[in-house]
Parts: structure tokens; C-alpha cells; sequence
């Protein structure tokens, strides 16, 4: 039997699924600013990455249980919605001390680790311009770092942000390689749902005071924060990711940095130079570098989910 999966595959190609991870990637980019301003309403960083994905999980919960029957898959993305979000509590803790070019640099690590945890798991072995463009990345966010920004103390909360890369990835290729067998509302729910749940038994021990916003301004950046940087975004992300494989998916969502650094420029007045710019040039080269990959049908992934069971 055909899903709405398999048919929409075919309604548009690589290059607008390229620019759609794009797209999400910008939202994706915004992060930043609503985190950094949420910590200054005195939130803790868990109670922000817990709002950024509960209106998600909230609204699109009854998307799971019409899946119930692919039940495989479904417990395979609440694995990695509970990464994702257990993994971007670093991320807000190191945007919180440290300037967003700077948090970007380790952040920005993560198509690495989608190719290596693909590879690993998955054994998609990664193309050989795939590893060039990765390492594209990783110069590109070296190139536009800001020298000597960081500070000895701040090393260790800059080392547990590495959780936020590790979780991307392994998010990652857990959609391109096991939840299509899902709607993209339904890959979207049970990550949502996966990093609640994951993220609940923080939430349950903070003291109210660190669970709210003190003002309404907050509020709408909680909003903001949930809507513009994670539902939005996440629902292009789950759309066009499966369609150009794990490798591009990964580059192409690397435009978040130069984003990163617009909003340090804009919102927090981090100084952007040449080796920015130049850092971007290197990401758009990068796409274009990266192959895309086609990945399983929904059939062959049933195949697939039936040989492990």
C-alpha cells in the first residue's frame, strides 16, 4: 500500500528540498536570541528547551497515535526528540555565558556527527565530497569564530554543548533512515513528544520561579521561541530532509551559522568581519559540493523494520 509519504516524495525535487532545510535552518538560527533573552528573564536552560518543544508535542500528540500501527518507528523518533532536546540544554547554557559565533563553532560541528553516526548505525557510508564538505563546515565555523572569546571557565559548559551537535545528528539520520515509514506530521509529533518527555523529569524538580518568564514580553518570546525557531521550521525540516539524504540535509541545514552570526551582529552587537563572511561563502560552497542521496523507499524501510523485529 502507497502512503502520503511515498507520493509526495515525488511532488517536488532535490533543489527545493535543499532550499526548504535551508529555510528551517534560519529558524533554526534564530535560537540564540530567544534563548539568550529567555535566560536573562532568569529561566533555566531546560525549562527553555522544554517550551521550545511542547506546543509541538501538544498539538500534533493525536499524529502519533493514528501511526500507533508503525510503532517501531514512532519509538524510534521519541529516541531522538529526547536526544535533540536533552543535548540542546548544553547549547542554551553555552549561548548563556559565551558570544553566539562563539557557541556556534562546536554547534556547528554536527554534520560530522550525522555522517559518523550514520555510518555507525545505519551503515551509510559517507560520499567522499560529503566528508570534503564537511570539513568545509568545520572550517568555515573555525574561519568565523572570534579569536580569544572564550574564557578557561567557560571551557567545561562549551565541552557539554558538544551534546547538542551529537544529539542533531543522531536525530538526523533517524529521519532520513527510520521514520519514513511515517507523515511528516507524525515524525514531527513523536520527536516533539520524545524530547518532553525526555526533558519532563528536569522540569518536575525546578523551582516554579525558573519555569516561567517575570514578564510578557517573555511570553511572546516563549511564543516566538516555540513557533518561529522550532514548529515552523521543524515541520519544513521533517518535509524535505528525507529527500536529499543524510549528507546534504546535513550541509544544507549549516546555514544556520551565518544566521547565528546576523543575529549577534543585529541583536547582541558581536562583531561581523571578513572571516564571517567569508565563513558563509565557504558554507554556500559547501552545499553545492555536497551529493544528494537518495534514501530507501517506504517500502524497502518496512522491509527493513520487519528483518529487525
Amino acid at each position: 500500500m502507497q502512503t502520503s509519504t511515498e507520493h509526495d516524495r515525488h511532488s517536488f525535487g532535490p533543489a527545493v528540498a535543499t532550499l526548504g532545510v535551508i529555510a528551517a535552518s534560519v529558524g533554526f538560527g534564530l535560537v540564540p536570541y530567544f534563548a539568550r533573552s529567555l535566560t536573562a528573564e532568569g529561566m533555566a536552560a531546560h525549562s527553555i528547551a522544554f517550551y521550545r518543544y511542547a506546543f509541538a508535542a501538544i498539538t500534533l500528540v493525536p499524529f502519533v497515535w493514528r501511526a500507533r500501527a508503525h510503532w517501531k518507528a514512532l519509538l524510534w523518533g521519541v529516541a531522538a526528540g529526547a536526544a535533540m532536546g536533552l543535548g540542546w540544554i548544553g547549547y542554551v547554557k553555552a549561548v548563556e555565558i559565551v558570544p553566539v559565533l562563539t557557541a556556534g563553532i562546536l554547534y556547528m560541528t554536527y554534520p560530522v556527527f550525522t555522517l559518523l553516526i550514520a555510518w555507525f548505525l545505519f551503515r551509510d557510508t559517507p560520499h567522499r565530497r560529503s566528508i570534503i564538505a564537511s570539513l568545509m563546515i568545520l572550517a568555515a565555523a573555525a574561519i568565523g569564530a572570534s579569536p580569544g572569546a572564550v574564557q578557561a571557565d567557560q571551557v567545561p559548559a562549551l565541552l557539554l554543548s558538544l551534546a547538542a551537535p551529537f544529539g542533531f545528528g543522531f536525530g538526523i539520520t533517524v529521519l532520513v533512515h527510520r521514520l519514513n515509514v511515517l507523515g511528516p506530521l507524525a515524525r514531527l509529533a513523536s520527536a516533539s513528544l520524545g524530547s518532553v518527555l525526555g526533558l519532563a523529569p528536569l522540569i518536575a524538580v525546578t523551582p516554579a520561579t525558573a519555569l516561567f518568564p517575570g514578564t510578557l514580553p517573555g511570553w511572546w518570546l516563549v511564543i516566538g521561541i516555540a513557533f518561529g525557531s522550532a514548529l515552523i521550521p521543524q515541520l519544513l525540516f521533517t518535509v524535505c530532509a528525507p529527500r536529499i539524504g543524510t549528507a546534504r540535509t546535513a550541509v544544507a541545514g549549516s546555514f544556520e551559522l551565518p544566521t547565528m552570526f546576523l543575529v549577534g551582529w543585529i541583536a547582541f552587537a558581536e562583531p561581523v568581519g571578513a572571516a564571517q563572511w567569508l565563513a558563509c561563502a565557504i558554507i554556500v560552497s559547501a552545499i553545492a559540493l555536497t551529493p544528494s542521496k537518495a534514501i530507501r523507499s517506504v517500502a524497502a524501510n518496512a522491509a527493513v523494520q520487519s528483518r529487525d523485529a
